[in-house]
């Protein structure tokens, strides 16, 4: 998808059609639109070859990304609609969601806070739509983990979480002034054990569940469910709560483009890889305590 050849304003045979302004040295400059030989189109700004400025590119699987570009990557702020219908609104540097945005999913999840290198990072919202619950907090790398909040429709818990696991002390906090304390433990999920595996596949699962540790961190959380352990209830007092979500400190070391200018005074971005946002489901996992809630706060009250 990318324009690999185009940038110097060669024949037709390697860049496709163009129609539109030239620089002094036959690069493509100002404002054009283009047919890519893959079937791709643009129509927007260049500067010196490159796509740079406001633009609109549209892929040939349907895809479509509206906004500004430098130096033929998406860099600034503009709207990405992927194949699968999700929608992404917000900040871009390098080709990937950099900064703030929200990402609007096809079963009507959505997603708006802090991205950093492509992946939610820092502080952010996430509604689920099947359940009209809303999830506040923190996110690293992708995952939930920190201090947050779940909001249901007449329940708040306040809590933190592990690796998009709740864990640890909490409380919820009822539209009736109360509050129920307690916390949540990580414990086996006996579901997953010893289905009829036989011995060589234990052995070469254990190999490479070995190699992993020894590789990268021990991920604590793996197999393992949450379960809500409650202690007691007390009226409702904000001392009580579980610190706040905070923004997280991001040490950016990507590098900024030169902002240059062309006779149209606008800047541009290039193609990008067209890959479909993760699925929805990645931020279930901060749902799992939501059924044995229901069933204990039922009991309470």
């Amino acid at each position: 998808m990318n324009e690999q050849k185009g940038e110097k304003g060669e024949d037709e045979d390697t860049i496709g059609i163009y129609v539109g302004g030239r620089n002094a040295d036959g690069e493509r400059h100002g404002e054009g639109w283009a047919v890519l030989p893959n079937g791709d189109f643009y129509q927007g700004c260049y500067c010196r070859g490159l796509r740079n400025g406001k633009g609109l590119y549209v892929f040939r699987n349907g895809a479509r990304y509206e906004g500004e570009w430098r130096r033929a990557m998406k860099y600034g702020t503009g709207t990405m609609l992927y194949p699968d219908g999700s929608r992404y609104e917000g900040d871009w540097r390098y080709d990937l969601k950099h900064g703030f945005g929200a990402y609007y999913y096809p079963n009507g999840d959505v997603y708006e806070g802090a991205w950093f290198k492509g992946k939610r990072h820092g502080l952010g919202t996430y509604f689920h739509a099947e359940y009209q619950v809303k999830f506040m907090g923190t996110w690293v790398e992708g995952v939930i983990q920190g201090p947050g909040q779940v909001i249901y429709p007449r329940v708040r818990y306040h809590g933190s979480w592990l690796r998009g696991k709740p864990q640890g002390p909490g409380c919820f906090v009822f539209d009736t002034n109360c509050m129920q304390h307690g916390f949540y433990l990580l414990l086996k999920d006996t579901d997953l054990q010893d289905f009829g595996e036989g011995e060589e596949e234990k052995d070469e699962k254990e190999v490479k569940e070995e190699k992993e540790e020894e590789e990268q961190e021990i991920d604590e959380t793996l197999g393992k469910i949450a379960l809500w352990r409650a202690r007691n209830v007390t009226a409702y007092t904000t001392e009580f709560l579980p610190p706040e979500p905070m923004p997280l400190p991001v040490h950016d070391s990507m590098p900024s483009l030169t902002n240059e200018s062309v006779e149209t005074d606008v800047l541009i971005f290039e193609s990008p890889s067209v890959a479909v946002e993760e699925e929805a489901g990645d931020d279930d996992s901060w749902l799992v305590h939501r059924q044995q809630f229901l069933e204990e706060t039922e009991q309470t009250h």
